[in-house]
């Protein structure tokens, strides 16, 4: 509904775990990269731990979509799993034929079986194991035999458990131990930090198509981060229902106003907003007093000050009341000395055609920011001039389109002019790391030229 007012080309905050979109900040990529070498490489088995909505199945999704084709993984999505079933399911997801009526014993000899012919093959398999948390405990015991199949030098079988936080608390049972001693790799996912759901909410909107500048404020990112707790799900829930407040508002820019109905508007938001109403009111009474007190105050001194008057005319005294000194506005901006703020876009929009007009289509620029007003990107330039070079920064008009409609003016602001793309590569990582936050793309004149055309 949304996303032709921001120029998005598809929904971006989407709880479905989609591969496509795998945040690596928050250390997700560290996890990754340390789960794929503990499954390749290690021996025994992982848990991966984090509270719900904390991305334990992204990075599932993520294991089956960039293991080599050398590992084999199976999926266990449901917990709830008797101890002489589990066998079963495996051999199930595994597609082993059974004889009928097979029984434990039997299942077992055809699973090693398979599982050896895999290992002759140079193949491994790999379990992953969803909300193990809520797996009987005998069922986990059972799990930790299957541990136990192997060759000289070899485990046959890899063994990933992703629980919540239960999951801890049920391995530290006494009469689980042998199974919590058989982990050899312990991953925790911690929940995000507000400048990383910062970043993760801009990596998004860059995902879904957006080339502007932040879509959320400081204050709106902090009120997500407060609520969300740091869980991803929850920021995409905040974030997918304050773009549809804003865009119900007819406003450009997420602020705290659509947050907090977002907030209001989910389970979570409301659950914690009762377990807050105590201290609220506790507040608000305290409030009401300190305001009491300081209107009081006032009006004490309000009443006094003819005494004071009367006294300083008799004594022909001047009064302790000073007239406001008047100030001066600025007429200009800080970064763009003897330059009126006016004439600077206007000049870089003629020097960018100037040289769109010169330059090769194969010339490769960065793509930096952009925003829908002159005055956004004026505060932009003004920003941007103070890192870099404001000699190196165009800027050119078009107009932001989806799916072919035509939605709205758009300006967008470039730094550099480069032969190649590896040149423009180079530059592109020695850029401040805020600039960097906004997710800089690279652009060629001929994609540039071909966008303007599309907008006359």
């Amino acid at each position: 509904m949304y996303y032709a007012h921001f120029g998005l080309k598809e929904p971006p905050f989407k709880i479905t775990p989609n591969t496509e979109v795998f945040y690596t900040g928050g250390k997700r990529g560290a996890v990754l990269d340390a789960l794929i070498y503990a499954i390749l490489n290690g021996e025994g088995i992982i848990k991966v731990v984090g509270e719900v909505g904390s991305g334990k199945t992204m990075l599932c999704r993520m294991l089956q979509t960039i293991l080599p084709e050398k590992i084999e993984s199976i999926y266990l999505a449901n917990p709830s799993v008797a101890p002489e079933d589990i066998l079963h399911a495996i051999a199930f997801e595994l597609q082993l034929k059974l004889p009928k009526n097979a029984d434990r014993l039997k299942v077992m000899q055809v699973l090693q079986s398979h599982l050896l012919a895999r290992h002759a093959a140079g193949k491994q398999v790999v379990i992953f194991v969803e909300e193990a948390q809520g797996m009987p405990l005998a069922t986990l015991e059972e799990i930790r035999l299957l541990s136990n199949l192997e060759t000289n030098h070899d485990k046959l079988l890899q063994i990933v458990l992703f629980g919540q936080p239960e999951l801890d608390d049920n391995l530290n049972q006494t009469h689980i131990r042998q199974l919590r001693e058989r982990i050899t790799h312990s991953f925790n996912l911690a929940p995000l930090q507000p400048k990383e759901i910062s970043e993760y909410l801009m990596f998004r909107l860059r995902a879904a198509g957006y080339f502007g500048p932040h879509l959320f404020t400081k204050s709106a990112i902090n009120s997500i981060a407060s609520s969300a707790q740091g869980l991803v799900r929850r920021v995409n829930i905040l974030a997918d229902k304050a773009l549809l407040a804003a865009f119900a508002d007819n406003v450009y820019q997420v602020t705290q106003k659509q947050v907090s109905a977002a907030i209001k508007d989910s389970e979570f938001g409301a659950e914690k907003a009762k377990l807050n109403s105590k201290p609220s009111q506790i507040l608000m009474w305290l409030g009401l007093l300190l305001f009491g007190l300081v209107c009081g105050y006032w009006l004490s001194t309000m009443l006094q000050k003819p005494a004071v008057k009367a006294i300083a005319s008799a004594l022909k005294q001047p009064s302790s009341v000073e007239a406001p000194i008047a100030v001066k506005p600025t007429e200009f901006k800080q970064g763009m000395a003897l330059q009126s703020v006016e004439t600077i876009l206007n000049r870089r929009l003629a020097v960018t055609e100037n040289w769109l007009a010169k330059q090769p289509p194969t010339t490769v620029s960065i793509q930096v920011l952009g925003g829908y007003s002159d005055k956004q990107v004026l505060e932009d330039l003004d920003r941007l001039s103070q890192q870099v070079e404001l000699d190196n920064l165009y800027v050119y008009r078009h107009s932001i389109a989806i799916k072919g409609v035509v939605t709205r003016p758009f300006l967008t602001v470039l730094y550099g002019s480069f032969a190649n793309r590896l040149e423009a590569m180079k530059a592109l990582k020695n850029l401040p790391a805020e600039i960097q936050k906004n997710q800089p793309q690279l652009r060629t004149v001929a994609g540039i030229l071909k966008e303007k055309q599309k907008a006359l």
